[in-house]
């Protein structure tokens, strides 16, 4: 039987606005879903039921009181542990702020709340999101809801795994290096990494740099869209953000593939891809490509692209974290160190050269996307992986040149700017979810998300193996506590 938290966001929303589903019975149901299966993955862990059953109730009220409804009116949702909650225990995965509870919303969450979005919970996170394994020294690891002995990916694992397992409809995540993507893409849901500026932060510390974004998860391209239409805003407070366009009729248009030229790559020319992920790309691009008005192996010029990353990545991290560097070190982690200590290597000579190289590089993919519609890739280089390990120290026998090496495949779009929806393509042998990045020109945000129904569609359409996987939830309310599994609370 289907519960109200199995439903799609955008049928339990137009359910509340036709009287027929009750936020309270939906805010209820999450809850209960929580309650559930939350101990076998770690997703969910500051919770504010009562303000949130109270806010279900209002919006109970407005409805039968027949108010203006908002676009996410009665719909819980969960929100990254990096975003500022008033009232609501926010961390960042920090023991530094494992008692922060803030005075005021963070303003994507304050814009939530206004469109009628109820807060349910955070979801976890890494240690100020720096790493791919949701992990941290406050509330431990968090589980994949396909196997909870697997990595959900980062830095907004928690909120991918919530998603996955139908704690919330809706979810907030972050993106720097695929930090939305990933978890997106090993939890078998959707995550958009939207072009900088579309979900201002007014804590962005470096203002002209975009690598850094906020952006919607859901667990289709309909309900991604509905939130994206949501929360997509202004503010001025952040350097990179500017007025909405008010004309946007072209840009929802329902796309039509077989008037799109796509491209393919399995790794930009550069990324360590695994054997077992080229295979499964290969796969999926050869099921696709029919769909398309033309399709080809080809990639925008990604040289220098792992030196860019790393110096600008760096660069952000010692602006953030540099001073308490100096002043207390022990009080960051050893991923957040040794980013800082990274930082501080590089020259001013070593900065400019990244950012030119980055110029290039968004050169190349503009001359790119001059003759191509989409570009399709693996989301990640590798499946999922036993959470125990930090970070993959090699693919395939090969080394990695980092702990965010494995990372290359999201890190090439960050550089370039462009938005990018993480949509799932069915499983691996072992049941794992795989997915695919579907890549548009920059600024061509709604464009993606249309083109992401598209394929989502025409991907069910083929059949279950290319269809949204959906994990076992009574094998994981039966299963034992993660808190009960060897290095929970252990960052090695």
């Amino acid at each position: 039987m289907t519960e109200p938290c199995d439903l799609p966001a955008t049928e339990a929303r137009r359910l509340i606005g036709s009287r027929k589903l009750s936020s309270v019975e939906l805010t209820e149901s999450c809850i209960t879903r929580i309650e559930r299966v939350d101990h076998a993955v770690n997703a969910m862990v500051a919770r504010d039921f009562e303000r949130a059953r109270a806010a279900a109730h209002a919006a109970e009220d407005a409805v039968m009181a027949g108010n203006r409804l908002g676009r996410l009116h009665g719909l819980p949702l969960g929100i990254k542990d990096l975003e500022d909650t008033e009232g609501l225990r926010t961390t960042y995965g920090s023991l530094m702020f494992r008692d922060n509870v803030p005075k005021a919303d963070q303003h994507l969450v304050a814009t939530i709340r206004a469109a009628g979005g109820i807060v349910l919970g955070k979801t976890n996170t890494p240690e100020f999101g720096a790493g791919g394994n949701t992990r941290n020294l406050v509330y431990g690891a968090t589980g994949n809801p396909f196997d909870p002995t697997k990595s959900a990916a980062g830095s907004s694992g928690g909120s991918a795994v919530a998603l996955a397992t139908a704690m919330v409809p809706l979810a907030t995540g972050s993106d720097m290096g695929g930090s939305l993507r990933n978890p997106a893409s090993f939890c078998g849901i959707v995550g958009m990494r939207p072009s900088p500026g579309l979900f201002p932060s007014e804590k962005r510390l470096l203002g002209p740099s975009g690598l850094g974004v906020l952006g919607p998860m859901a667990r289709s391209a309909a309900d991604l869209a509905l939130m994206f239409d949501a929360t997509a805003s202004h503010d001025p407070r952040d350097m990179l953000s500017a007025p909405l366009s008010t004309d946007e009729a072209a840009s929802r248009a329902a796309a039509d593939l077989g008037t799109l030229r796509a491209a393919f790559t399995p790794d930009f020319g550069f990324a360590p891809t695994s054997r077992q992920t080229r295979a499964l790309f290969a796969d999926r691009a050869a099921r696709l490509a029919p769909l398309f008005a033309s399709a080809e192996d080809a990639t925008p010029d990604c040289r220098h692209a792992d030196e860019t990353f790393a110096i600008l990545r760096a660069v952000n991290f010692l602006a953030s974290f540099g001073a308490t560097y100096h002043t207390d070190p022990d009080r960051l982690g050893p991923n957040v160190r040794a980013n800082v200590e990274e930082g501080l290597r590089y020259t001013a000579a070593d900065v400019a050269r990244a950012l030119h190289a980055q110029t290039t590089l968004y050169g190349a993919w503009q001359r790119f996307f001059a003759t191509h519609d989409v570009l399709i890739t693996p989301a990640v280089t590798i499946q999922p992986r036993p959470w125990t390990e930090l970070f993959p120290a090699e693919i395939d026998g090969v080394a990695t040149k980092s702990y965010y090496h494995w990372l290359a495949l999201a890190y090439a779009v960050t550089l370039a700017g462009h938005p990018s929806v993480c949509l799932p393509l069915g499983t691996d042998a072992d049941g794992m979810p795989f997915g695919v990045q579907i890549i548009g020109r920059r600024h061509g945000d709604r464009a993606v998300i249309e083109t992401a129904k598209a394929i989502e569609a025409m991907g069910a359409a083929m059949g279950p193996e290319l269809s949204r996987p959906v994990p076992d939830i009574e094998s994981l309310a039966a299963a034992r506590p993660i808190r009960e599994m060897a290095g929970f609370l252990d960052m090695g």
